[in-house]
């Protein structure tokens, strides 16, 4: 019997994963309108459009995933269903890590005042190398599936012969295969990107740091539009770490699957796990302004419409 609390959990997963599933899919077809109408992308909407679709697809197989795990989980491991779900789910979750790292290393360069001679070298080289670290993500990404797929593939064959050495029951088998196994995979194939990740971030952060505190000791006034435009952006940049961080410890803690369908935290954990891919996209919309300002078109669109609605329904 599915108790209250489960139910709504499980509403409020569907409602996150689907805002999330939107703001991505929308960040993909605006950007992927532009690039079809000039022909041309900039490497910050290359990154912004790949990390998009990843996270849109991410989203449906994970909310695919997690509601034919809780109410088909005796069948789950007997059925090849887990690894067509591992398939999709290790390659989108490790390419969106990978993109999401770019991401903040691109904001680094273009951003941070630094003057150490790798940082100037990126800083002119960075838009022919967007591509190759796009395509280089995609193939990592594959690599790591497939290795994972190696381990899915070993729980689905021994749940089929349900025969283990000793006393261990399947249950006892699959969490012994992800801690030894799937754990250090997942450890090192997200720890470089991270890594990456935490280091461009927190440069970045320290550099409009040192700018805003310049600004803010000068003759301007504290409440310049510039300084208020630095302060936002350290505030949308601390919250991107924070998700990524948040993103990062869930899915590493994912692994050692201390919440299982069982556990009446199952749901609310799910929720933890998808919020920075739900949530991200929604700073990214309205922290860039082609974004945001055809966002915000689109809702006075809405606006517009409900209103003619409204004064059309007979009274």
């Amino acid at each position: 019997m599915v108790g209250a609390f489960t139910i709504f959990t499980m509403v409020l997963l569907v409602l996150l994963c689907s805002l999330g599933i939107m703001a991505n899919g929308f960040i993909v077809v605006v950007l992927g309108r532009e690039w079809a109408q000039c022909h041309q992308m900039s490497p910050c909407d290359m990154i912004l459009i790949s990390l998009g679709a990843s996270r849109f697809f991410m989203l449906w197989v994970g909310v695919a995933r997690n509601f034919y795990y809780f109410f088909y989980h005796l069948q789950y491991f007997k059925e090849p269903s887990v690894q067509y779900f591992g398939i999709y789910w290790d390659f989108l979750n490790t390419a969106t890590f990978w993109f999401t790292t770019w991401l903040s290393v691109l904001f680094c360069v273009k951003i941070a005042n630094l003057t150490h001679s790798i940082f100037l070298w990126l800083k002119w080289r960075i838009k022919a190398l967007v591509p190759w670290l796009l395509l280089t993500s995609l193939l990592i990404s594959f690599i790591v599936t497939m290795v994972f797929l190696g381990g899915n593939t070993v729980l689905y064959q021994a749940s089929l012969q349900e025969t283990f050495s000793g006393n261990i029951t399947l249950y006892g088998f699959s969490r012994k295969l992800e801690m030894y196994y799937f754990l250090p995979l997942k450890l090192i194939s997200l720890s470089i990107p991270c890594s990456l990740f935490v280091v461009s971030i927190v440069l970045l952060i320290a550099s409009l740091q040192r700018h805003l505190w310049r600004m803010q000791h000068s003759a301007n006034s504290a409440q310049d539009a510039s300084t208020q435009a630095h302060s936002r952006t350290l505030k949308s940049l601390i919250s991107f770490l924070v998700l990524y961080a948040l993103s990062f410890l869930s899915f590493i803690i994912d692994v050692t699957a201390f919440c299982r369908f069982e556990c009446t935290w199952y749901w609310p954990w799910q929720i933890v796990i998808n919020l920075s891919s739900s949530v991200h996209p929604f700073i990214l919309i309205l922290c860039n302004s082609q974004l945001g300002g055809t966002f915000m078109k689109f809702l006075l669109l809405l606006k517009v419409f409900w209103n003619n609605k409204g004064t059309s329904c007979p009274t």
